[in-house]
């Protein structure tokens, strides 16, 4: 079910646009820093693949951002793990990983 904002699109943008515009320089700012530590890291860190994957989700700007992107970062295994494999969580599902 689609709940309808009690603002209207503008009221929305005037509200939330330079938050929201902050939060993507931001992330620039982080995408920079990593190409300046290791230009290759990106290809090899699922961790950023999925960040890549869901700015795609953005700019393909079909409805349901979160829905898709919560999907995509999401572990979508439903048995339970043994024992734990980490101490914290880190964000993201390593969809690539052999040992699932």
């Amino acid at each position: 079910m689609t709940v309808q904002s009690p603002l209207g699109a503008n009221e929305l943008a005037d509200e939330y646009f330079i938050e929201t515009r902050n939060r993507i320089l931001e992330i620039g700012a982080f995408l920079d820093r990593l190409d300046r530590a290791d230009p290759s890291r990106s290809a090899r860190d699922f961790r950023l693949r999925a960040l890549t994957e869901a700015l795609g989700v953005l700019a393909a700007a079909e409805p349901n951002y979160v829905s898709q992107i919560q999907m995509l970062l999401s572990d979508p295994t439903t048995e339970p793990l043994p024992a734990l494999d980490r101490k914290s969580a880190i964000g993201a599902y390593d969809h690539g990983a052999q040992d699932r």
